[in-house]
C-alpha cells in the first residue's frame, strides 16, 4: 500500500490512529498513562452499543474469551484477597480501578480486535512513532551534553492517580545509578519499558509494506533498545529477528542445509558453547550487579510470602519492599511473581492459561498468515517481558499489540 492511500477508513480506525501517532503530543501533556485506558473503554461500550442496540455481528473466539476470563477471574482474586486481609472499602475501590487500567486491557483490546480494524493502520502508524523519535532524540541528546535538567515537569494529570510521578513526566533523559551513564525513557517511564516498545514496533515495521516507512521502524526502533540500554530488549530484539528469519525462510532448503552442519557442530562443540554462554550471561549480569541483585531479592521476598502467607488467593495489593531492595514494591520487575503475591495462584493460572490458548491457537497459521505471524511475535515478546516487567503496568504502552493480537484470532476463526 503507498502512504497516499493508508488512512483510516472508520472511526474506529481513526482513534487509533490518532492515539498512536500523536504518541509525543500525550507524552509532552503527561496524558500517556491516560489514553490506552480511555481508548479501550471507549470502543468497549460502542462495541456493546453496536451490539446490543445496532444488532450488529461480532467474532468472538475461544481465545478471546479466555482472555476476557481470565482477566475477570483476577478481578475476582482481588476482591477476595482484600476481604480476607480486610483491607477495607476504599482499597477495594483503589484496587478495583487499577484493575480497569491495568490487567482488563488485556482482556479489552484484543476483543476490540473483532471490529473492522486493519492492521495495516496500526503498522503505519508505530512507524511513524519511530520516525518522530528519530526526529526528537538528538534533542534529547543535547539536553543530556549540555547538562539541563533530566526531567522538566511533570504532568498536573498526576493527580488522577496512577503508580507514580515518572508515569506522568516529561524526562529528556536520566542517569543509571549504577554505571552513571546515560538512558533514554522517553515516552515511558522507566528505560527498559522504552526497550519494550522498540521490540513492539521492530515487529511492526517487519510488516510494514512501504519501504520508506518500513526504514523508519526498523532503525528507529534498534534506536530505542539500545538508548534503553536494556538487557533484555537486546535479547527480544535478537529474539524477534530470529523469530522472522526463521517465518521467511522456513520453506527454503537452504536453512535446513545450513542448520544441518550447526546442529552437528552444536554436538561436538556444545559443551564449550554452553560454557561460553555461562560466562556472557554472567558479564551481562555483572554489568549491572546492582539491578540483578535487587532483582532477585525482590523474586524471593515474593515468593516465600506467597508460598507462606496467601497461597490460592494472594495478599491482594503490592507491598513496599524493605530496604534491602532499595523499597521498590515486592512482586515488580517480573509478572509472575508479582501475580503470585498479589493474586495468587488463581491469578498467576488467570494469565498464564489465556497465553497457552492463543499460542496454541494461531501457531498453525503464523506460517500463512503474516498477521498471524505478527501476532505471535507480539505473544512472545510479551511472554519474555513477564520476566522482567510487570504487563499490568504496561499494558497502556503494549496495547496495539493486543489489538494485533485479536485480528489474529478472529481471522483465523474465519479462515
Amino acid at each position: 500500500m503507498s502512504r497516499d492511500t493508508l488512512k483510516p477508513q472508520n472511526s474506529d480506525e481513526k482513534l487509533i490512529w490518532v492515539s498512536i501517532t500523536y504518541t509525543y503530543l500525550f507524552w509532552l501533556l503527561g496524558a500517556m498513562y491516560i489514553v490506552a485506558p480511555v481508548i479501550g473503554w471507549i470502543l468497549l461500550l460502542r462495541m456493546f452499543k453496536r451490539f446490543v442496540f445496532d444488532r450488529q455481528d461480532f467474532v468472538m473466539t475461544t481465545a478471546q474469551l479466555n482472555w476476557i476470563a481470565g482477566m475477570c477471574i483476577m478481578l475476582v482474586a482481588l476482591v477476595i484477597a482484600h476481604f480476607d486481609y480486610e483491607l477495607g472499602l476504599p482499597k477495594l475501590i483503589k484496587s478495583s480501578i487499577g484493575w480497569a487500567k491495568g490487567w482488563a486491557l488485556l482482556a479489552i483490546f484484543p476483543l476490540i480486535g473483532s471490529l473492522n480494524i486493519r492492521p495495516e493502520i496500526i503498522y503505519r502508524a508505530t512507524c511513524i512513532v519511530c520516525k518522530h523519535s528519530l526526529i526528537l532524540f538528538p534533542f534529547c541528546l543535547l539536553a543530556w551534553v549540555f547538562g539541563l535538567p533530566g526531567t522538566l515537569y511533570v504532568s498536573p494529570l498526576s493527580i488522577i492517580g496512577g503508580p507514580g510521578p515518572e508515569f506522568f513526566s516529561v524526562s529528556l533523559y536520566e542517569i543509571d545509578p549504577g554505571s552513571g551513564t546515560p538512558r533514554w525513557r522517553l515516552f515511558t517511564p522507566w528505560a527498559p519499558a522504552l526497550g519494550m516498545m522498540g521490540n513492539l514496533f521492530l515487529n511492526f515495521a517487519m510488516q510494514e509494506k512501504d519501504r520508506c516507512f518500513k526504514t523508519y521502524g526498523i532503525v528507529g526502533s534498534l534506536l530505542l533498545v539500545l538508548i534503553s540500554q536494556s538487557r533484555l530488549a537486546l535479547l527480544c530484539y535478537l529474539t524477534l529477528l530470529g523469530y522472522f528469519a526463521f517465518i521467511r525462510y522456513h520453506r527454503s532448503p537452504w536453512l535446513y542445509f545450513i542448520a544441518t552442519p550447526v546442529t552437528l557442530l552444536s554436538g561436538i562443540f556444545g559443551t564449550q558453547a554452553i560454557e561460553k554462554i555461562e560466562m556472557s550471561i554472567a558479564a551481562i549480569k555483572a554489568a549491572r550487579a546492582g539491578s540483578t541483585r535487587v532483582r532477585q531479592h525482590l523474586a524471593d521476598i515474593a515468593l516465600e510470602r506467597w508460598a507462606n502467607e496467601a497461597l490460592v488467593w494472594g495478599h491482594g495489593i503490592v507491598e513496599r519492599g524493605p530496604h534491602l531492595v532499595e523499597y521498590m514494591p515486592i512482586g515488580s520487575h517480573h509478572t509472575w511473581y508479582g501475580l503470585l503475591f498479589v493474586k495468587g495462584l488463581v491469578g498467576a493460572i488467570s494469565l498464564a492459561l489465556p497465553f497457552l490458548v492463543s499460542f496454541i491457537t494461531l501457531i498453525g497459521s503464523m506460517f500463512k498468515s503474516p498477521v498471524a505471524a505478527s501476532a505471535m511475535a507480539v505473544l512472545l515478546q510479551l511472554f519474555l517481558y513477564t520476566f522482567g516487567e510487570n504487563l499490568e503496568i504496561l499494558a497502556y504502552l503494549f496495547w496495539p499489540g493486543l489489538i494485533v493480537i485479536g485480528i489474529a484470532h478472529k481471522r483465523s476463526h474465519l479462515a
